[in-house]
């Protein structure tokens, strides 16, 4: 079985020195999202259409119970209100240290040349054939940079996040953590990018990243070239779910900060929001989720085992067929098998 450390796929940005949570060095982490404080975690708002831009983020008008303490004119604004209410939430904890609470930005990074790719030629072709090529001779989406649509995604962004800071004045992200790939640091968001990434293809050398984004931080470990991905395996679900717990886990042990952004792609979010215990609520390009999230400690678990790849067949050429929800007849395979049609779903997107 092939194991990996899941902290080699993260770059950190702006990260201040924090207190690791000590209580926690020999616990385990269980986490929940709190519901009722988000559009999002309402399980009668659709996530098709869902633009954060038009909703304040998600953010419910509602009132919280420091209120009166806090705010008793009314002047306040719902971000400085709820900043608060979170803030009591964590000091009422630290007498017994076994809660934490943090508001987590998840950001899909805006379109890129893959997802333009793979809308173009169909997800089975783009499975079986397409993801493994870096272009076609017209685009080139190895180690994507955004798509013109996805450079208005990552404005649009920028532009809404200044203007809730400088109208509501929401509070500024006081960590943030992203993929590798160059199209989520280089999203020219408010809050910079943030968490890991399945390897669709290779990351890029760790002295490309350091060159492009000279500011950015490297967790230990971070290895030059891309020692996980292979073309002829594919991340387990299970592997991958795995991972996103490991890395909420590292970021809640040795990250104090309560208000943290995090840049990825749209199967690490996915993964992310079920190791929270949110519902399920996928991201189109460019969309932003934030989510309270409560830390609870309990008792230590066993590590769960999983397998981490599976055999992953593609086609030597562009596929005979490509049908959505059967896969692909190919010629030839790598695998040596003449046809591939259990399409194994590739995540970087």
């Amino acid at each position: 079985m092939k194991s990996y450390s899941l902290l080699s796929a993260v770059v950190m940005l702006g990260q201040t020195a924090s207190a690791a949570w000590t209580s926690a060095a020999d616990k385990s982490i269980v986490y929940s999202s709190v519901p009722g404080f988000f559009l999002q975690d309402d399980n009668t708002t659709s996530p098709t259409g869902f633009d954060y831009a038009t909703v304040n983020f998600g953010l419910i008008d509602r009132a919280y119970p420091t209120d009166k303490r806090f705010d008793p004119e009314g002047t306040a604004s719902q971000w400085e209100r709820f900043e608060y209410y979170v803030a009591s939430l964590n000091s009422g904890c630290r007498p017994r240290d076994n809660v934490r609470y943090k508001v987590l930005f998840m950001g899909r990074h805006g379109e890129g040349w893959h997802n333009a790719a793979e809308s173009f030629y169909g997800t089975p072709a783009w499975n079986c054939y397409w993801a493994e090529q870096t272009g076609n001779g017209t685009a080139v989406w190895a180690d994507p940079l955004l798509t013109p649509a996805g450079e208005y995604e990552a404005y649009k962004a920028n532009a809404y996040f200044k203007d809730r800071y400088e109208t509501q004045n929401m509070p500024h992200f006081e960590s943030y953590y992203s993929s590798p790939y160059r199209g989520a640091p280089s999203r020219p968001t408010s809050p910079s990018p943030t968490s890991p990434s399945p390897r669709t293809a290779p990351s890029p050398p760790k002295t490309d990243i350091a060159a492009l984004f000279p500011s950015y931080r490297f967790e230990d470990g971070f290895s030059e070239e891309d020692e996980l991905w292979h073309s002829y395996e594919a991340e387990t679900t299970a592997a991958q779910a795995v991972r996103a717990k490991t890395v909420l886990d590292d970021v809640f042990r040795g990250d104090d900060t309560t208000w943290i952004s995090v840049t990825s792609h749209s199967g690490q979010i996915t993964q992310l929001l079920a190791a929270l215990n949110h519902r399920a609520f996928r991201l189109s390009t460019g969309q932003i989720i934030p989510v309270l999230v409560k830390a609870t400690l309990a008792d230590p678990r066993p590590a769960e085992t999983v397998e981490a790849y599976e055999p992953y067949s593609t086609c030597e050429a562009p596929p005979v067929t490509s049908v959505a929800g059967q896969g692909c007849v190919c010629e030839a395979t790598t695998a040596g098998v003449p046809m591939a049609t259990a399409v194994v779903p590739r995540r970087l997107r």
